[in-house]
């Protein structure tokens, strides 16, 4: 069996990807419920020997902070975090992100967590890679309901961060700022073309031949499996076993 052909999940494929677009930078900050950006965090800091740092909230070990978000916010206004993640309710295609609600803002159809920091965080980190595990017309959709946090500014406005990509269970997205939009980089392996299509609510570019997502080397795999899973059950453990088939240590 070759490396390419070694059996993997959905979830370390999706975690390779990621780790792949982190690339060479200092510092990786991870918010809460993030089991995959995590992974990916902790792979790229594998594969880096060290680099970047790697800041998970609630973990007393992957993480500095000893006030939570407060402390998070302020590194990032900073500069000195180069990497954040964040999801949303409704993402549209100009990388608008929706954590407040869908519908009538008075008489909504669904209410969301709330924006929290995720508008101040798009504004200042430099690379925010956007993460939505179901890819629906019901979560990447032509208009958000409410603009949490938005993708893009007016040219008046100081701005160094914001969104670079868009990964979802079907497909990766890369994130053009100038333009606010979207272009189709690759097709996860068992997933379509036509089945992204049929799935996305706005509309993006794509090049002639669009190619599949390339799969996680065996390497890859041993390092997620080896190395990573047992730093990450500490902070996601039934992910860890659900995924890795390994436990939190007591």
């Amino acid at each position: 069996m070759t490396p390419n052909e070694a059996p993997f999940r959905d979830e370390e494929l999706l975690a390779a990807v990621v780790a792949d677009l982190i690339g060479d930078v200092r510092h990786v900050a991870v918010g809460n419920a993030s089991p995959i950006p995590a992974t990916a965090a902790l792979l790229a800091r594998t594969r880096g020997n060290g680099r970047p740092y790697v800041s998970l909230l609630g973990s007393p070990k992957h993480t500095f902070f000893t006030d939570g978000g407060r402390e998070l916010f302020d590194c990032a206004g900073q500069g000195r975090i180069d990497v954040f993640f964040l999801s949303g309710g409704e993402i549209d295609g100009e990388g608008n992100v929706n954590l407040v609600s869908v519908g009538d803002y008075e008489k909504p159809i669904a209410r969301f967590p709330g924006s929290f920091g995720s508008s101040y965080l798009y504004f200042v980190v430099p690379k925010v890679i956007l993460f939505r595990t179901e890819h629906s017309k019901r979560t990447l959709v032509p208009k958000v309901s409410f603009i949490s946090a938005p993708g893009g500014s007016a040219d008046n406005v100081r701005r160094t961060g914001g969104p670079i990509a868009l990964i979802t269970n079907r497909c990766l997205f890369s994130f053009d700022r100038t333009r606010r939009r979207f272009r189709l980089e690759s097709v996860h392996p068992g997933h379509t073309l036509d089945e992204v299509i049929a799935n996305t609510g706005f509309a993006f570019e794509q090049p002639p031949i669009v190619p599949i997502t390339p799969v996680p080397s065996a390497e890859t795999l041993r390092l997620m499996r080896e190395v990573v899973a047992p730093e990450l059950a500490e902070v996601y453990p039934q992910f860890a076993a659900k995924v890795f088939a390994v436990r939190k240590s007591a």
